[in-house]
């Protein structure tokens, strides 16, 4: 009789177990399936109302069939006189025998002959919808264009960038997951010391993201979000990392129940009742700074803000529901052969942390001095990183071949070949949009682009509007540039009744940049005000949020400080525009995070003990969950480094050191001194602050 209503306590667990499995088996497809509704165009990484979107709008008028151009360049040997005559001939007649081939649309170009007389382009536009053919059509272009003798073939414009950007995300299903999962189970092996609670944890995380993908795939494939390449890979690493950390947080406190001689059904109540809520503030800050990214003009960082929050939200529900259920079932024998025990001292914390709690003790003015210092050198650096777009040899921060092609167009063509700026303008303004344009400073030369879809000829009229391409003396990707196209619109602008729009590659990255500072002044004051309305609500206290938001920021401008030191040496000498905003809502909430699972505890400890025994207990108690949470953290986030692409590189390089700055410096030594060392007046106004005065009325 008494086994009855033991079994029947475990019927609840038992069906969240088979609920959750049944999910993950029928929503794990999705994971594989969300690059079926992935979008990496260019359009896709534009500012919403900047000019340059406008003209790509614009453009769609001047195409009968919207193409992907492919330019195809042909190189001289180092030895000889040159291109000659009868390898112009036969370039010409290799892109005259693409027509027909399958993915190949329009008019073939003749092969142009550069300047130098060492080099011919020629383009061949590819249908836009060709997705997994993309490279098997490339390859027919190379191979054709491979029976020129005597030269070498380079493929370069908008269609080999995408296809070495397709390339780039064909991992992010596999290698990316593969590599996050692995690296988080080695440390969990580490940390525990046990075989099945690593295995529970990471299958919680693998459920939490098939229920994401799923969710995320349904919305996309409806239109009411979108997904790129980019937004794909951060979904993953941010949902692993993020369940993991709050399972950390709930196994720990599993265990300290345990510990103290708790049966499993006891343990895991009081687990969860004193875990849920840090889990959901630390979850609110992060997913609710997120969704500060909807305030965002760049498309991209609109994608990334409710995807995010949808991987977080599924996360903490794993967190909360699955493994509370497998932790009943399994009982003790979840940390098997690691069996849970007190310390000697009858405590739950580790003898390293006592050490540093008694560290903070001793000499608490002495330890934050010394870490701000070190924090404020380091983000002394913060202004020199360069978040002016990352050049086109360094996007993929392997060589790829269109980056190879497009310097070899460089070399021996208008440096801003192959990219020009697009102009669209009234037609009847035409020969004064012309004029201006090639009399600004820095243009090689201006032209309509006519029926044929190529500059010259009789221009080409739809709706009014006529196109003007003008390859400017700087490559495209250089701040000249920019400068170039800054000029442009000015003088173009000023031409009577012309309505002219300037877009094209440089502008694109002319608008970007403009528009990643502008939401960087509106976002970051969004995201501390979010976070410092939840820290409120959850420490109870004025004071102490804004000196948890204030270290944390601390923490983000010295990491910055430490990347722009350290990416010239790995190469990186552009930063992507969205990158200081991405490391900022990131390190700052997951900084947050980390302090929310401290301070939360300190805070419980307070009240038990008194705010100097707090925040010792308080530190001693969670040192060793949170410091391992950290980890798993910076190396799922530096698990995206697997994607060769320079922006992820940058992300995962800034996500992770941030957060082991933070785990081990921060949330360790630099808040835990400040609040020993201010004492009671830092949880003011609230009940722990009147510590001290009910203190100095005892002394009197």
């Amino acid at each position: 009789m008494p086994r009855s209503p033991r079994r029947a306590r475990l019927l609840v667990p038992l069906a969240l177990l088979i609920a959750w499995l049944v999910l993950g088996g029928a929503l794990g497809p999705f994971a594989g399936r969300l690059g079926e509704v992935a979008t990496n165009d260019q359009a896709s990484f534009l500012p919403r109302s900047a000019e340059s979107t406008e003209v790509i709008d614009e453009q769609k008028a001047f195409r009968q069939d919207e193409t992907l151009p492919a330019v195809v360049v042909w190189t001289a040997g180092a030895d000889g006189d040159g291109i000659s005559d009868d390898q112009r001939q036969a370039a010409t007649g290799a892109l005259a025998s693409l027509t027909g081939t399958p993915g190949v649309v329009g008019e073939v170009s003749p092969a142009l002959p550069s300047e130098d007389g060492r080099a011919l382009q020629g383009v061949v536009q590819l249908s836009p919808g060709l997705g997994d053919k993309l490279q098997e059509t490339l390859d027919s272009v190379r191979s054709a264009a491979g029976e020129v003798p005597g030269t070498t073939v380079h493929l370069a414009g908008p269609a080999a960038s995408q296809a070495d950007l397709s390339d780039a995300f064909a991992g992010i299903d596999g290698l990316l997951l593969g590599v996050a999962l692995a690296t988080v189970l080695v440390i969990l092996l580490l940390v525990y010391r046990s075989v099945l609670l690593p295995f529970v944890i990471i299958t919680g995380a693998v459920l939490a993201l098939a229920l994401a993908c799923a969710v995320v795939y349904v919305l996309a494939d409806h239109d009411v979000l979108r997904v790129d390449g980019q937004v794909q890979g951060i979904l993953f690493i941010l949902v692993i990392g993020a369940a993991t950390d709050y399972a950390l947080l709930l196994t720990a406190r599993y265990r300290e129940e345990l510990a103290r001689g708790a049966d499993r059904f006891t343990a895991v109540r009081a687990a969860s009742r004193e875990s849920w809520k840090a889990v959901v503030a630390s979850a609110a800050t992060v997913a609710l700074g997120l969704l500060a990214l909807l305030l965002s003009d760049l498309t991209n960082n609109r994608a990334l803000g409710p995807v995010g929050a949808i991987g977080i939200v599924c996360a903490v529900l794993s967190t909360l529901t699955f493994l509370p259920a497998v932790l009943v079932l399994l009982g003790r024998a979840a940390y098997w052969p690691a069996e849970p025990r007190p310390d000697r001292d009858g405590g739950t914390g580790h003898g390293l942390w006592r050490r540093i709690a008694d560290l903070v003790d001793r000499a608490p003015r002495r330890i934050w001095a010394l870490c701000l210092a070190g924090l404020l050198a380091c983000a002394a650096f913060a202004p020199t990183l360069t978040a002016r777009g990352v050049p086109l040899d360094e996007i993929f921060v392997n060589d790829a071949p269109s980056v190879a092609a497009q310097q070899a167009l460089g070399e021996h063509f208008p440096a801003g070949q192959g990219n020009p700026a697009v102009v669209i303008a009234n037609a009847g303004s035409l020969d004064g949009v012309v004029a201006a344009a090639r009399d600004t400073e820095g243009v090689a030369s201006a032209a309509p682009v006519g029926e044929n879809g190529r500059p010259g000829g009789e221009p080409m009229v739809a709706d009014g509007r006529v196109r003007v391409d003008v390859t400017l003396d700087s490559a495209a990707d250089s701040e000249a540039a920019k400068d170039t196209v800054a000029r442009l619109r000015a003088a173009v602008h000023d031409v009577p009744d012309a309505d002219a729009l300037v877009g094209g590659y440089t502008a694109q990255q002319y608008d970007t940049q403009a528009t990643a500072a502008a939401d960087r002044t509106l976002i970051v004051p969004v995201v501390l005000g979010i976070i410092l309305v939840i820290l409120v609500g959850l420490l109870r206290s004025l004071l102490m949020p804004v000196l948890l938001v204030a270290t944390v920021a601390l923490n983000f401008l010295a990491t910055l400080g430490v990347a722009a030191l350290l990416f010239p040496l790995f190469g990186l000498t552009g930063t992507d525009a969205s990158v200081p905003l991405y490391g900022f809502v990131f390190l700052v909430a997951l900084g947050v995070d980390y302090n929310i699972f401290l301070m939360s505890r300190v805070r419980e400890e307070s009240l038990r003990h008194g705010v100097r025994q707090g925040v010792l207990r308080g530190l001693v108690a969670t040192g060793g969950v949170i410091t391992s949470a950290g980890v798993v953290l910076a190396a799922t986030f530096a698990a995206l480094g697997v994607i060769p692409l320079a922006f992820l590189v940058q992300i995962a390089f800034i996500v992770a050191f941030g957060v082991l700055l933070d785990t081990l410096v921060v949330r360790s030594l630099l808040v835990p001194a400040l609040v020993r060392d201010i004492g009671p007046a830092a949880w003011w106004p609230g009940r722990l602050s009147r510590e001290r005065m009910d203190a100095e009325a005892a002394r009197r």
